[in-house]
């Protein structure tokens, strides 16, 4: 048996009532939605699609989480994501395509991430714009390198803005890879590569970071905000800083950890926050991406539902990553 498998889309995951019968646009996502090839690196886009439209991609994975001594659960979010996501209504989407997921198996992680970036470049190559769904924060090398294949690829250089909404730096130099260490492997490779990038991150609690962290963000000359100026009192001075991001970026890859929320909104993740960054906040600086026109993937990390209380991080997470499909159709 491979380490990595993949699964193609499932519709039994997209359950939700059918209010056809009443005047007006009933249309739910699970109405709407559709599969699409992530897996065969064919370069034409489903037909029908128009350019850009969204695509959902999973990553069922706790590999990461486990190396990094984290709480593991976080492999069944693209599930249980989907099923919260499945019930919301279309409104002006008209398209929605979902991929199936990358499927990590024991402690397969390289192999995982690998199949995860050429998942990615697959979707990038038919026009689509990828939503990735998590798993641990290990997601992001996968996402990243495959932003950086099909950036290579499609001769597109240009800077790279890593916009990371998060409590934790993620910025830890021991290998082998884990959820703790993705933004350090993007900065050795870049440094590698010659890549153009500036790492972003937002949210950081300065309890959850240790001196180490703090010193390796300095090093590679990242930007970041603590959680406690990142409160709704700040929001427009932050979404000036993040315009200045946003404006030295020929590309954004945006990357939320659910953990940067508060616990009481989003309990079920490895390491809840006490403190956190409020939804509102987290929602404004999601559309100011999108408005910029350069996001290129996104992806979302660390639900974990092994841990949740009434779904209620399923719904939190559904609700961004319908923000982020919503301005992907738009």
């Amino acid at each position: 048996m491979s380490a990595v498998e993949r699964t193609a889309f499932a519709p039994a995951l997209w359950q939700a009532r059918d209010d056809s019968a009443e005047r007006g646009d009933t249309r739910r996502l699970a109405h709407i939605v559709q599969g699409a090839d992530a897996f065969a690196g064919a370069a034409t886009a489903p037909a029908g699609a128009p350019a850009d439209a969204p695509a959902l991609l999973g990553f069922a994975c706790d590999a990461g989480v486990r190396r990094n001594q984290g709480r593991v659960g976080a492999a069944g979010a693209p599930a249980a994501i989907r099923r919260a996501l499945a019930g919301l209504p279309a409104h002006d989407m008209s398209r929605l395509y979902d991929a199936g997921d990358v499927v990590c198996l024991d402690d397969a992680l390289e192999d995982a991430q690998d199949a995860l970036a050429a998942a990615v470049v697959a979707l990038l190559q038919q026009g689509l714009r990828p939503v990735v769904l998590g798993g641990g924060h290990e997601i992001a090398w996968g996402t990243f390198q495959g932003l950086h294949r099909w950036l290579g690829a499609a001769g597109r250089p240009g800077p790279v803005l890593v916009l990371n909404l998060d409590a934790h730096f993620d910025l830890r130099t021991g290998r082998p890879g884990s959820s703790g260490t993705p933004f350090d492997q993007i900065a050795e490779h870049c440094a590698a590569h010659g890549q153009p990038w500036r790492y972003a991150c937002l949210g950081v609690s300065r309890l959850s970071n240790t001196a180490a962290l703090y010193a390796r963000a300095a090093e590679i000359g990242a930007c970041w905000i603590e959680d406690v100026d990142l409160q709704e009192r700040h929001l427009d001075a932050r979404l000036a800083q993040l315009d200045t991001l946003l404006a030295e970026a020929a590309h954004v890859y945006l990357t939320i950890d659910i953990d940067v929320l508060p616990a009481g909104v989003a309990p079920g993740v490895s390491a809840p926050a006490p403190y956190g960054v409020p939804m509102a906040v987290i929602e404004a600086l999601v559309q100011r991406v999108i408005a910029s026109g350069k996001l290129r993937v996104a992806d979302l990390a660390e639900c974990n539902p092994a841990l949740d209380l009434d779904h209620r991080t399923a719904k939190v997470a559904a609700r961004l990553a319908w923000r982020l499909l919503a301005g992907a159709a738009a």
